[in-house]
């Protein structure tokens, strides 16, 4: 599989991790993948800041939501 530079500097980073931790973001990756519900969504290096409050706000909201479903 090819990876693109961002892709490569995200394991790179994970790999960096202790094991506890990259097994957190691991689990946000297979988190983000089961909402997006087989979507895919394309992502930009142009985002505004506000675009990626915005984002990041949202998908932390959605987490939460589902972690009060697990409960």
């Amino acid at each position: 599989m090819l990876l693109s530079a961002q892709e490569e500097s995200l394991i790179n980073v994970v790999r960096a991790l202790p094991p506890a931790e990259a097994g957190k973001v691991l689990n946000w990756a297979r988190q983000l993948t089961s909402l997006a519900d087989g979507r895919n969504f394309e992502w930009y290096d142009s985002w505004t800041n506000q675009d990626a409050a915005e984002a990041t706000a949202s998908a932390l909201q959605c987490f939460e939501d589902q972690e009060r479903e697990h409960r």
